[in-house]
């Protein structure tokens, strides 16, 4: 039996959570739908400058802007070639998105405060400290940034949410995460055997 926090447990729901990849498409929007089953409070975003999904061949992806309703890259998809775009799992991954939110959002373009960010990709990981970075400050309140490798299949996220769920439970029972945090990432890499980069970034 595992002991996820409920909708109604308050440990789920003390920290405020961003969960980003590249496109706000596929890892960060399966653990953005999983967190949110299991009671957190939790957003998603993507950091790319556009949003790519694979096209017809490799030299022709589909690009949009962030912005672009779920829906729409859909029936986009649909009237390219629909048999084509479901085999590959995209018109799945949009139904489910679009059952979460309306559009794809961009973290550099959200001026909300966070607890918590998870990354899902080291590259993405780098973008987001740069971002955080380059900033102007407003109040200097810490942010703890996470980021855990996760594949960018639909398997695989599914696979990373269960990886995130795990470790965002772990700290949100902790009574003083800026203390307790570096322990905790410890014991969740022994025991996920997993590795996880930790920074504190400023807002």
């Amino acid at each position: 039996m595992n002991n996820w926090p409920n909708k109604s447990s308050p440990s789920a729901t003390k920290l405020s959570i961003a969960v980003v990849c590249a496109a706000n498409m596929n890892r960060s929007m399966e653990a953005h739908n999983f967190l949110a089953n299991k009671g957190f409070r939790v957003k998603s975003y993507g950091i790319a400058e556009r949003i790519k999904l694979p096209g017809l061949s490799i030299d022709k992806p589909n690009i949009y802007r962030f912005g672009t309703s779920y829906n729409d890259i859909y029936m986009d998809l649909v009237v390219k070639n629909e048999f084509f775009y479901r085999e590959k799992g995209l018109l799945h991954m949009l139904e489910r998105n679009r059952r979460i939110k309306k559009y794809p959002q961009r973290f550099q373009e959200c001026d909300e405060q966070f607890d918590v960010i998870v990354t899902v990709e080291e590259r993405v990981y780098d973008e987001l400290l740069e971002f955080m970075s380059s900033r102007d400050p407003v109040d200097n309140r810490p942010a703890h940034v996470l980021n855990i490798n996760v594949d960018d299949t639909l398997e695989g996220a599914l696979q990373g949410s269960f990886a995130i769920a795990d470790l965002l439970k772990m700290l949100s029972r902790a009574s003083d995460l800026d203390n307790e945090i570096d322990k905790i990432v410890n014991n969740f890499e022994g025991r996920r055997k997993q590795q996880v980069l930790h920074t504190v970034v400023f807002y």
